[in-house]
């Protein structure tokens, strides 16, 4: 696999970066199925695709601009930015934005469309908050950025899942001692196995067995009727028509907030792949992430994109260029 590349990190990486990005998907479809009431047909035609083709672009670039960083270091052990959909801003959107105003009105279409709009704004002020990124990095200390990033890591990011693993422990514990065994004590499994691969399959069948016997039920996902092959189409008029509409800008309370955070995420992410030893140049890295959030918003998703936390564990595990790759082509 070397010769295209794929080191044994890579797919370790893969799949822990995929599975993230699965579970933000699946968090999109059951969300906002249940609190926007978006229907099936728009999620699997529209939002999903739109989504797929923002995460292909931006894993795709973040890959490159790693590879260009390790030729121009001539280094080896450059790790790509991890990228995805932003579960902060996706929560933030649903609850705070998408679902109030389908409450309001009973308008599926209308609260799509106020999810665009924020989608879209979110991209812009990510966008130019690329050209003051790399003044406000030079001078915040890296302690007051990194101590506020663990902080949204452990709050919003790991105790869901945690709170998930322990609601389904039959399923769901094992696993997890599999990953703290695996990369904690750094144990190689024969075959040189990847140790995010065989924790997954570990849990899929522990999940079918228990099903099986009768001790488990699978969760149903909205919308699992419509499996086909939907491209990715430009919603712009739609977007663009409903800005004249008052209903998206009673919201600008949210969306600015939310913009500027995802502006100081993505800084804080940066200065994470710094401390691990991968210095990237804030305004590209930003501009794409900005320009990722705004395609997504012009073909149907309005779940913004961003850098991941997450960088040093990642090229702890080995991981280097082509895991970005592989996320980005497999997502989509």
């Amino acid at each position: 696999m070397k010769r295209f590349g794929i080191q044994r990190g890579d797919i370790d990486g893969f799949f822990g970066l995929f599975i993230d990005n699965l579970l933000q998907l699946l968090l999109i479809v059951t969300l906002g199925t249940f609190v926007c009431g978006l229907p099936a047909e728009l999620m699997a035609a529209t939002i999903l695709p739109a989504a797929g083709v923002s995460i292909l672009a931006g894993n795709l670039f973040y890959a490159w601009q790693a590879r260009r960083l390790a030729r121009q270091e001539g280094r080896d052990d450059v790790t790509a930015l991890p990228y995805g959909i932003n579960t902060v801003s996706l929560i933030a959107y649903i609850f705070l934005i998408m679902g109030p105003v389908y409450r309001q009105t009973g308008d599926v279409t209308l609260a799509w469309k106020a999810g665009l709009l924020a989608c879209l704004f979110s991209g812009v002020i990510e966008s130019l908050g690329a050209f003051v990124g790399g003044a406000v990095r030079k001078y915040t200390p890296r302690a007051a950025l990194l101590s506020a990033l663990a902080g949204v890591a452990i709050t919003f990011i790991s105790m869901g899942f945690v709170f998930q693993i322990f609601a389904n422990p039959v399923v769901g514990v094992i696993p997890m001692v599999l990953i703290f065994l695996f990369y904690a004590s750094r144990l190689r499994l024969p075959l040189s196995l990847p140790g995010g691969m065989v924790a997954v399959l570990v849990g899929v069948v522990l999940a079918w067995v228990m099903r099986g016997l009768g001790w488990y039920e699978f969760s149903p996902v909205p919308g699992a009727g419509h499996v086909g092959l939907h491209l990715p189409h430009p919603v712009i008029g739609e977007l663009f028509s409903f800005m004249a509409s008052p209903a998206g800008w009673a919201y600008l309370s949210v969306i600015i907030p939310m913009g500027l955070f995802n502006v100081i995420g993505s800084l804080q992410c940066l200065e994470s792949a710094e401390a691990a030893g991968d210095r990237y140049e804030t305004r590209p890295s930003l501009l794409m992430n900005g320009a990722g959030t705004i395609v997504g918003a012009f073909l149907g998703s309005p779940f913004p994109t961003t850098i991941y936390i997450g960088h040093p564990g990642w090229k702890a595990m080995g991981a280097r260029q082509s895991y970005s790759t592989l996320n980005g082509i497999v997502t989509a």
